[in-house]
């Protein structure tokens, strides 16, 4: 958004500096981006009066003059067919930099004759585009500096820009008005009144207007009226100085009262030329195969649907975004029909983005103008119509009626406090939103038409808090505790989170921190990709959906530092993984990654490929640190990265702990990963959490009585897992049984030559640890026995011989 400070002062009645403003605005929220301030560039520049002219010996169109400066006669070569004696002009001098033809002038020779300087033109001075002739002057001292002549004869030549970023929050920011009612909430002036009045008509408008009921929702309100008998030629000079401050070409008159409408009162309009409309005018959706020849030059092929403003023709202007060429107003135009609409702001939108047209009126519709300010947006244009292009209006049409915006919040003086940490009083607050428009009606506070981003109560506080200053803001000490143990301020899970990333980092693995979002390809390969969990509007089309796994992440950053040369890696991830869209679908997780030889994570230096051991040991490692049961069983219900065979599951019954395993090749392959490489997911949701929920560590629980192992052989068949072993040892004597570990395995064609065909041998050691008292031999006799008969229930086999 930018505008000068004239016109501002023209919504402002201030005594405020430009450096003032320009902070209040930053402050305000209104970042200012830059500030133009042509009278810096014009400084050095002064009057100069032409004593002599007469023609260059050498050259036909040159002439040598001699000019009366503030430091005596000067000589000075010029090429302007005005120049002439007794011309009062603008010198620039040798040393002086000219920012029209971006040079710092010196003392030249032209055709052999010196020149001290040169008189300007209005384009080397960046004025205008005048550049048929030197500026002349109708008065002025020699001497004198121009910007004091410009200040006193032509101030809007020097008027200062500036320019403000405005956030989509703050449609009302894009009219010069609004920005000067912030500045006059925060004290730098007062904003001067707005008069509508009403112009009578004159006679029935010959061109109707209708809104098919289809568009009704996104083309609520059309006004219009016709105006004959106008005059379109160039604008005045104030008018268009002010759009050249701001980085418009001047058109016509008519065309650029629509542009001075936009920036000043954040109000579109748009002027058709009647003459060449075809019947009366509506507001419908688009037809299939339509199209449209625009002001820009391009012709745009309209969807269906998309709204337009069409006569018997066809299309004439796509609504609320561009006219069409056919029906623009020229310098030959006699009767105009002037429009002004509201129009749905996610309809724009969506037109605009699909036919990839930016216009200053889509981007103020889009975010939201005026809706209650459609009628006196017509009123006030017409009335500057006829002042500066004559004419004679016709009564008001109108289809529709402007949406009902009327929408009211409770203010409570105590929230600003709360939700801010300022102290203000309530007279105070009342009235800042007084003067940014809100009506207050007892502690209820209605919201005014032209502020849509208001939408509760919280929103009050923050235009109070923004007016009075967030710089007023001073930090304050955190209120003391009371005497006792305060409420702990992490969750157990939040807590488990942080113990887990502590262990794994203690185990040599560096953490990653991967996007959410990845390619349905990827997330494919790890059971996720559907719709339910699918970006609306994905910020690339890598990133087109949420993972359903922490191990693509990993994957693919082991790919690019393998591409890199680096091949022995050991990452891990701890973040959240998304089974569907809804709430409750989706967990944490932690994930850990191997690839490569094991050198960097062995404190003794040697180097062995990683193995599926080695994941396991880590993941039983991380749920030992988040207080995971010790007794747990391994499955084998696999999913499909893992491969099959190499990988496992650990678990309490159905509740999957921690999945490990080598990564089936086909992923690896898919991802471009070298392997071999295992991987690790514990899933820290699903640990359960301990039964006495207290501060303290339990009481250490250790017997001084000695410990008792007994090493057990077992004859069993070749598919007999060791876990079904361990298991059925460990449940033998739950009061004894302290550890159950396996020694050894013997199978194989010799172990075959012995026990039969078909077996195998798996060696235990069980740890017996007695509470009470010492244990006699008949009592670890009695549990070797049990040891015997559990084992043999539970997998047919029997002590090796």
């Amino acid at each position: 958004m930018k505008l000068t400070l004239s016109w501002l002062r023209d919504h402002l009645d201030t005594t405020a500096s430009l450096t003032e403003i320009t902070d209040a605005l930053t402050d305000l929220g209104l970042e200012v981006e830059e500030v133009v301030d042509p009278a810096s560039k014009l400084s050095a520049f002064t009057i100069a009066r032409i004593e002599e002219a007469h023609p260059h010996p050498d050259a036909d169109r040159l002439r040598v003059l001699r000019v009366a400066t503030n430091e005596g006669e000067k000589q000075v070569v010029c090429g302007a067919p005005n120049a002439r004696a007794g011309l009062v002009g603008v010198l620039a001098k040798p040393g002086d930099y000219v920012p029209g033809i971006d040079t710092t002038l010196g003392i030249g020779k032209i055709r052999g004759i010196e020149s001290h300087g040169m008189m300007a033109s209005e384009r080397e001075l960046e004025l205008s585009d005048e550049h048929n002739g030197i500026i002349e002057l109708p008065s002025g001292q020699v001497g004198q500096r121009f910007i004091d002549w410009l200040a006193e004869n032509a101030p809007e030549k020097i008027d200062p820009m500036i320019h403000i970023k405005i956030t989509p929050n703050r449609p009302d920011a894009l009219g010069v008005r609004g920005i000067a009612r912030d500045l006059a909430a925060r004290g730098l002036g007062t904003l001067k009144p707005l008069e509508v009045q009403a112009v009578a008509g004159s006679f029935d408008s010959p061109l109707g207007v209708t809104i098919e009921a289809d568009v009704l929702d996104r083309a609520p309100h059309f006004a219009g009226r016709l105006i004959r008998g106008v005059t379109n030629g160039p604008s005045p000079d104030w008018l268009q100085s002010r759009l050249r401050a701001i980085g418009l070409r001047p058109i016509s008159a008519l065309v650029d009262i629509t542009n001075l409408f936009t920036f000043d009162l954040n109000r579109p309009l748009h002027v058709f030329d009647a003459g060449k409309v075809q019947g009366d005018l509506t507001v419908r959706g688009a037809r299939e195969g339509e199209s449209l020849l625009a002001l820009d030059g391009k012709t745009y092929a309209l969807r269906a649907g998309d709204l337009v403003i069409a006569d018997d023709h066809g299309p004439e202007s796509l609504a609320g975004i561009m006219g069409g060429e056919a029906s623009g107003v020229t310098e030959e135009t006699v009767d105009v029909f002037l429009e002004s609409a509201y129009w749905q702001p996610i309809g724009i939108a969506a037109t605009g983005r699909a036919l990839k047209i930016n216009s200053d009126a889509r981007y103020r519709f889009e975010r939201g103008v005026d809706p209650a300010f459609t009628r006196d947006g017509l009123e006030l244009a017409t009335r500057l119509i006829l002042d500066l292009c004559g004419g004679e209006p016709s009564h008001v049409v109108e289809a529709g009626a402007a949406p009902d915006h009327a929408r009211a919040y409770k203010l409570d003086p105590a929230r600003t406090q709360s939700l801010v940490g300022l102290e203000i009083p309530e007279s105070e607050q009342r009235a800042t939103l007084e003067a940014l428009g809100f009506r207050l009606e007892g502690d209820m506070a209605q919201v005014p038409s032209w502020r849509p981003d208001v939408q509760g109560e919280a929103d009050l506080v923050e235009e109070i808090a923004r007016i009075a200053s967030l710089s007023r803001l001073q930090g304050q000490p955190l209120p003391r505790p009371r005497a006792g143990v305060p409420q702990p301020v992490l969750t157990p899970l939040q807590r488990r989170e942080s113990a887990a990333r502590r262990m794994a980092a203690a185990l040599g693995y560096n953490e990653c921190v991967t996007y959410s979002f990845i390619d349905q390809p990827s997330a494919a390969l790890f059971g996720g990709g559907s719709e339910a969990v699918r970006i609306e509007n994905p910020i690339s089309s890598e990133m087109t959906h949420l993972r359903p796994d922490l191990l693509p992440g990993l994957l693919a950053a082991a790919a690019r530092n393998q591409a890199r040369g680096f091949m022995d890696l050991s990452l891990f991830e701890v973040g959240p993984v998304f089974a569907g869209g809804e709430p409750g679908e989706q967990a944490v997780q932690l994930s850990g990654l191997l690839v490569g030889a094991s050198a960097a994570r062995d404190p003794h230096g040697s180097r062995r490929a990683v193995d599926i051991y080695d994941a396991k040991a880590d993941a039983e490692a991380i749920l030992s640190a988040i207080g995971a049961p010790a007794r747990a069983q391994i499955d084998r219900k696999l999913d499909g990265w893992w491969h099959p065979g190499r990988a496992g599951n650990i678990a309490l019954g159905p509740k999957r702990l921690a999945s490990f395993g080598e990564v089936h090749p086909r992923i690896l392959k898919a991802l471009d990963v070298k392997g071999p490489a295992v991987a690790f997911t514990v899933h820290l949701a699903n640990v359960p959490l301990p039964k006495v929920k207290t501060p303290t560590r339990p009481a250490l629980d250790i017997s001084d009585l000695q410990a008792v192992e007994r090493d057990f052989a077992f004859v069993v068949d070749n598919r007999v897992e060791a876990l079904t072993l361990v298991n059925a040892a460990q449940g033998a004597d739950k009061a004894l049984v302290e550890r159950v570990t396996v020694f050894d395995e013997f199978k194989g064609e010799r172990a075959e030559a012995q026990m039969g065909a078909g077996k195998k041998s798996i060696a235990l050691t069980v740890r017996l640890q007695p509470r009470g008292k010492t244990l006699t031999d008949a009592e670890i006799e009695a549990v070797a026995e049990k040891i015997v008969e559990k084992v043999g229930k539970a997998t047919g086999g029997t002590l090796r011989g």
